[in-house]
C-alpha cells in the first residue's frame, strides 16, 4: 500500500494557502482543485480550515507533527529555500545530521515541513 493523502487542518486558510502554494509548487506538487495539491506519484495534500475554539489534538484542531519530503540533492533543497525566501516567507537555517541535510520550514500555524537530502 502507498500513502494516498494527508489532510492538514490550519487555523487560517487565508494565511496558510499562500505558504503551502509556494512550498508545494517548489517541491513538485500540482494544484488540482481548491486547496488540494497532488505529487507526481499520487500523494494528495488537502488543506482544510480548523474549527474555531478547538484546543490542540482535537479532531478538528490544527495538527500533524510534520511532513517530510526528500530532495534529490542539495541544489534542489537550495532551490526550495530560495523560492520560499523569494515568496517572502521565513527560511530557517539548514541542519546537518551525519550525512543528511535538512531544512524544517514552519507554516503559519507552526507546523514543520521538512525537506531533506539523504546521502
Amino acid at each position: 500500500m502507498k500513502l494516498d493523502h494527508m489532510v492538514v487542518l490550519v487555523r487560517s486558510l487565508e494565511m496558510s494557502l499562500p505558504w503551502y502554494a509556494a512550498l508545494l509548487g517548489l517541491i513538485g506538487f500540482q494544484k488540482t482543485r481548491d486547496h488540494v495539491w497532488v505529487s507526481e506519484n499520487g500523494l494528495a495534500i488537502d488543506l482544510k480550515q480548523a474549527k474555531a475554539e478547538t484546543s490542540d489534538y482535537e479532531r478538528y484542531a490544527p495538527g500533524l507533527n510534520h511532513l517530510g519530503f526528500t530532495a534529490p540533492d542539495e541544489a534542489a533543497l537550495d532551490a526550495v529555500r530560495a523560492g520560499m525566501a523569494e515568496a517572502g516567507f521565513e527560511v530557517p537555517d539548514k541542519q546537518r545530521f551525519g550525512g543528511e541535510t535538512a531544512t524544517f520550514f514552519r507554516d503559519p500555524d507552526g507546523m514543520r515541513i521538512e525537506v531533506t537530502v539523504y546521502k
